[in-house]
């Protein structure tokens, strides 16, 4: 199964599903469960992620959080989706940044899934359903990911879906407090294939 609620557009009531879980945009009624694997996944996700602040999991940072989605959202520049699997279970996120039009069509992904739901495909079929969407819906031409060498698990999946490397930025991102060197991916959504059939 592969469903697009919206045919033309990913708007704020886009669900995109199939391969047994589905992406949509958050919500402030999804704050309890972010919270909680946001929380639960900590120690998981911060050597990946930026340092994280003392009110990063407090209700008010989760609302200034959408509130900046939405202002990407309105400008066409952000296009926020969280996962989850088919118990309604919110196990990540997946989220398209810096969007460019004009001569370059293109945009940013990055990603977080909590620790529990790590390894056991379900970011790989998420990024399967966004890829898509993004390429056939939104018609990018290539979209980018970025990379620490030594997160194994984010390289691998990267590759994966059919992203190729194309070299290492310096002390690219301030990643856990630390400059960090990074891998550069890209994608061609013209060499996009869908791993998972629609009858999967």
């Amino acid at each position: 199964m592969y469903f697009f609620r919206s045919s033309n557009s990913i708007n704020s009531k886009s669900i995109i599903s199939g391969n047994d879980l589905y992406i949509r945009f958050p919500r402030v009624s999804d704050y309890n469960q972010w919270f909680q694997i946001r929380n639960e996944s900590k120690n998981f996700l911060q050597p990946w992620e930026p340092l994280w602040s003392a009110n990063h999991l407090s209700k008010h940072y989760y609302k200034m959080l959408l509130k900046s989605y939405q202002a990407g959202v309105k400008h066409e520049i952000t296009y926020p989706f969280f996962v989850f699997n088919i118990n309604n279970e919110l196990i990540g996120a997946i989220i398209l940044t810096n969007v460019r039009r004009g001569v370059s069509q293109s945009g940013s992904v990055g990603y977080w899934i909590g620790e529990k739901y790590s390894k056991k495909g379900y970011m790989t079929a998420a990024m399967d359903l966004f890829l898509s969407h993004v390429c056939h819906i939104l018609k990018l031409h290539r979209i980018e990911a970025y990379c620490i060498p030594n997160n194994i698990p984010s390289v691998s999946l990267l590759e994966k879906v059919g992203f190729i490397r194309e070299g290492m930025a310096s002390q690219y991102l301030k990643i856990n407090g630390i400059w960090q060197d990074h891998f550069l991916y890209g994608m061609l959504c013209s060499n996009y294939k869908r791993m998972i059939k629609d009858d999967y």
